[in-house]
């Protein structure tokens, strides 16, 4: 049996208990759904927000790794392409020695010979020099290594070694700096100092493309990790939208039956006024 009292009205309490629950729910449901996120912050779920800002922070180095193996990339890149273009102007240089070797050239062809040999030689000279990304030149004599980043920790690294194509290299390219010829004897030895530094340019080329093809794969891992590193922290503090929308229109008409009920819970004490009616 209920008790009737002007004093405590149970039932408009418990109407309010009621509805300020739901109230409580709605704003829940209505920040998810403004902000996209179930965990907004560590009010809203201390241990799962911790793990996805922990990820957050990788994420964040792992941009940084990126732009670290695309600088890599590049710098690779230009001394790529540089000994390439030496390797064709070392073939024809290779020709002009050649051709001076021919016991029937004149003098003069010999000279013509040399001087585009020479032109040639200069020409290499200058690609040597200018063969910079971001101030790192891989060719140079004494040319810098590329050492890109690898890993959010920063502690791994992928390392492409410099090659020297500077003239007088042991390993490189073998002619000297002023490296010329008069008779068909210097051409003879000199075509055979071209052919060493041919497959020496060669060989070094070949060893940058593959330090190029290094990085571009860690750079794949890396973008890979990173996308899903990202999907993770969706997963975990994401708001299912579809959902959270439904559950805001069950809401709203909840709140709307408490505010009811409330209204006449509160109207039950003014009934007992009929009682010292006449």
């Amino acid at each position: 049996m209920s008790l009737n009292s002007v004093n405590t009205n149970a039932g408009a309490l418990v109407a309010l208990e009621s509805l300020n629950a739901t109230n409580a729910q709605l704003n829940t449901t209505q920040n998810r759904i403004s902000t996209g996120l179930k965990v907004a912050s560590a009010t809203d779920n201390g241990a799962t927000w911790a793990v996805a800002q922990n990820e957050r922070a990788t994420v964040g180095a792992l941009s940084s790794v990126e732009d670290s193996l695309n600088r890599g990339i590049s710098t690779a890149d230009v001394a790529v392409s540089a000994g390439q273009t030496i390797s064709d102007l070392l073939n024809q240089m290779k020709a002009k020695a050649l051709a001076a070797t021919d016991v029937s050239a004149t003098s003069s062809d010999i000279t013509n010979y040399a001087n585009d040999f020479t032109a040639l030689r200069n020409q290499i000279a200058k690609i040597v020099s200018t063969s910079d990304f971001n101030g790192t030149n891989m060719i140079k004599s004494g040319g810098t290594s590329v050492m890109a980043l690898a890993s959010a920790s920063g502690t791994i690294k992928v390392t492409v070694a410099a090659v020297s194509m500077a003239f007088g290299v042991t390993g490189g390219i073998t002619i000297t700096a002023g490296a010329t010829f008069s008779t068909s004897g210097t051409a003879s030895a000199i075509l055979a100092q071209v052919n060493t530094s041919i497959t020496n340019v060669n060989a070094a080329v070949a060893k940058l493309g593959t330090g190029v093809n290094a990085l571009q794969s860690q750079l794949s891992f890396v973008q890979t990790q990173s996308d899903t590193l990202t999907t993770g922290i969706g997963n975990l503090v994401d708001a299912d939208v579809a959902k959270e929308s439904a559950n805001l229109t069950a809401l709203q008409t909840k709140q709307q039956l408490g505010a009811q009920a409330l209204a006449i819970a509160n109207s039950s004490s003014s009934h007992l006024l009929t009682l010292f009616q006449g």
